[in-house]
This record gives structure tokens, C-alpha cells and sequence, in this order.
């Protein structure tokens, strides 16, 4: 294909302003057009980069917002780019796509503004085009109809497979938009499940792949699902349980300051927005599609894998935190030894850290060690 920034038929893009501080509650009255403003994600210079609460140097980076067509008529995918601004062409090696886990979406984790910085700024600020997708019944994508209803009235929704089917859809997007035949993809959790079914399939379209805290054969209780009972469509979370899940695992004297002050707040404040019929409970909940769940019975938790990570064959690095109760230690190792046909795989393991290391005081080893797989020279390669 040919370099362009002509847009492909379909999705209408939408640009926002990104200051400091901007989060999710600046999308309602974002305006359409062109918009840039500095931002926290500009690179630092060599050793004086941010700490984790701390701010890199300003930059100007570029917003876009789109709007894929779902499955369900009228339950549209939302998709989050941003760039350096006033940048429209980008070699493969420099676009990334990150999907979510199984209950929190993409936008109000990957591109929380804690402190003032993203990990979405902090890529874009290094000069990557970056992408987040919520899948459908997540985050601002579209609810579908299942969701409307009482969620014991309905079978659950969006499977492995299906998020996959979404992750193409968006990747075959971002190709067209760029020009280029392949993209850097990253998945955290249950999204790990979904980029690395992806990549197995279609290795011809990614060129480097992140599995943030990668699912697999489960030897412990899921900290989620239906506690023994039937399935419905969709479940629901509280900010208690979320918290509690948040911090299992953490030895007791290391809870207090794990977290920084009003960190939680601001993402459970953000998270629990984006679903107007779980925040008009009392008390408020977000609802999540329960096809996790059921792949996780079916498969994970029943000894059978989804898929073969052996028919993955791009570079990948496994990258996890010793606190991580939702998916131990031992299954992000067990993963690694069955990435049989990379090029070349890194498995790289972070202390004094949970599931959601990325929000985490230690947040910063997160994003410089995800950069560094990404950035590097080819480590084989002679000269």
C-alpha cells in the first residue's frame, strides 16, 4: 500500500484538545476538528525521565476518536488514536494497538492521565502512533441489546473469538489508514488471550507483540466469574470489589502506599462513568460481558488451552508483577515456554506489583521496559 493520511470510507474521525490533565470526562464536549495542545508524554531527555507521579517535558500531541461499525446494528467500536502533533505517516515499527482485559476498558486505564501522563502519552510522546479499542459492551463502545435486559434473560457475550474478530477489524483499519501491512500490538489480561489468538492467525499483520500479565491454563480460583451459579449475559462490579481485587495478593505492609493517593479514585471515578445503566444503580456498578467467563470455564480453568501460542511467530515480550493474583506468575511463565516459533521472546518480571502494575507506584518500570522492546534494534542482528 501506499503512505497516506487519507481516511478510508466509514468511520468519521473526531479530534480533541489533550491538555495536562485531560480524562474522560473532557469527551462529551470534545469538538470536531483539528486540535492540538501540550501534553505530558514527550520524551525526556537520556536519564531524566519521570518518576511516577512526576511530568516529562511538555509536547504537543494530536487526538483522533472513531467510531467503527459493530456486529449490532447501531452498537458502534470505539477507537482512540494519539500521535505527535501534526504527524501523519508512520513506519509499521511505530503503530500500537492495545485491547483490554475482561472487565475494565481500554480508555480509562491505558489512557488515564495519572499525575498528569498516560501510558498512551507517555508511547505517543516517544513518537508512536497509538490506538486503544473498548470492545463492544465496554468502556464508550455500544452496548449491545443483551445489556438492555436483565442479564439472567441472556447467554454470554463477546468470547475470545469475537474480541479477536473486533481486534482485526481495527488492526485492517489502522493498516489502510497508514499504509503499512503490519502493526505492534499489546494486550493486557483477558486481552492477552485476544492479541495472542490474533497474532497466531494472523502473523503476517503484526510486527512486535506485548502480552501484559498473559492468560493460561488456570491452577487456581478465577477472581471473577458467576461463584458456582449460571451464567447470564453480563455481570456486575462494585467499586468495594473492584478495590479488593485490586489489592489481593499484597502483603499487608505494603498496601498503603502500593497505590498512590487518589489514584483509585480517579480510575474507578472514570471507569464507573462509562456505563450510564450500572452508575443509575444503588449503590453504582459497572456491568461487564460475561464471554470471558465462559471461555475461561470452557478452556482455561477446564485444562485446554483457546489457542496455541506455539503459532505465534513475531517477537514477544511477556511482561508481569509478582503480586498478580488474577493470573499468578506461574501461567505467564508456563505461556513463555510455548512461544516455540519467535524470532526472539523476552519474559520480564516486575516487583512490588500487582495485575494493575500500569496505575501502580511502580508504573514507570512498566512503561520504560514495554518502550524498550518496542524501540529496540533487532537484538539479532550482527551489526
Amino acid at each position: 500500500m501506499q503512505g497516506s493520511s487519507r481516511m478510508p470510507p466509514g468511520p468519521m474521525p473526531r479530534r480533541r484538545v489533550l491538555g495536562g490533565l485531560a480524562g474522560l470526562g473532557a469527551l462529551a464536549a470534545a469538538p470536531v476538528g483539528a486540535a492540538q495542545a501540550p501534553a505530558g508524554g514527550a520524551q525526556a531527555p537520556a536519564g531524566a525521565a519521570p518518576g511516577a507521579g512526576a511530568r516529562p517535558a511538555p509536547g504537543r500531541l494530536q487526538t483522533e476518536e472513531f467510531r467503527l461499525p459493530g456486529g449490532e446494528d447501531g452498537v458502534t467500536i470505539y477507537v482512540r488514536n494519539k500521535r505527535p502533533a501534526g504527524t501523519e505517516r508512520f513506519t509499521a515499527d511505530r503503530i500500537l494497538l492495545y485491547v483490554h482485559g475482561a472487565t475494565y476498558p481500554a480508555s480509562t486505564a491505558f489512557d488515564l492521565p495519572l499525575g498528569g501522563l498516560s501510558m498512551m502519552d507517555y508511547l505517543a510522546g516517544l513518537g508512536f502512533d497509538v490506538y486503544l479499542v473498548d470492545l463492544p459492551g465496554y468502556g464508550l463502545s455500544g452496548r449491545p441489546a443483551a445489556m438492555g435486559r436483565p442479564a439472567a434473560d441472556g447467554q454470554p457475550f463477546m468470547r475470545t473469538r469475537d474480541a479477536a474478530a473486533v481486534v482485526g477489524q481495527v488492526v485492517d483499519f489502522i493498516r489502510a489508514r497508514r499504509g503499512v501491512d503490519r502493526i505492534d500490538l499489546m494486550g493486557w489480561s483477558w486481552g492477552t488471550s485476544t492479541m495472542g489468538l490474533y497474532a497466531s492467525t494472523h502473523n503476517d499483520r503484526v510486527n512486535r507483540l506485548v502480552l501484559y500479565a498473559p492468560q493460561w491454563i488456570s491452577r487456581t480460583p478465577s477472581l471473577i466469574g458467576a461463584n458456582g451459579g449460571p451464567l447470564g449475559a453480563y455481570r456486575t462490579v462494585s467499586r468495594e470489589s473492584a478495590k479488593d481485587r485490586w489489592l489481593k495478593g499484597v502483603p499487608d505492609d505494603k498496601r498503603a502506599d502500593l497505590i498512590p493517593p487518589g489514584w483509585f479514585e480517579q480510575w474507578a471515578d472514570a471507569t464507573f462513568a462509562t456505563d450510564a445503566a450500572g452508575a443509575a444503580q444503588s449503590p453504582p456498578v459497572l456491568r461487564a460481558p460475561n464471554g470471558v467467563v465462559a471461555d475461561a470455564q470452557e478452556y482455561w480453568q477446564a485444562g485446554k488451552a483457546l489457542y496455541d501460542p506455539g503459532e505465534i511467530r513475531v517477537p514477544t515480550l511477556i511482561i508481569h508483577a509478582e503480586w498478580d493474583a488474577d493470573l499468578p506468575s506461574y501461567q505467564a511463565q508456563e505461556y513463555f515456554a510455548r512461544l516455540t516459533r519467535t524470532p526472539y521472546k523476552r519474559f520480564v518480571e516486575l516487583g512490588e506489583g500487582t495485575h494493575t502494575v500500569m496505575m501502580e507506584k511502580n508504573r514507570m518500570q512498566f512503561f520504560r521496559e514495554v518502550a524498550a522492546f518496542l524501540t529496540e534494534d533487532d537484538p539479532q542482528a550482527l551489526n
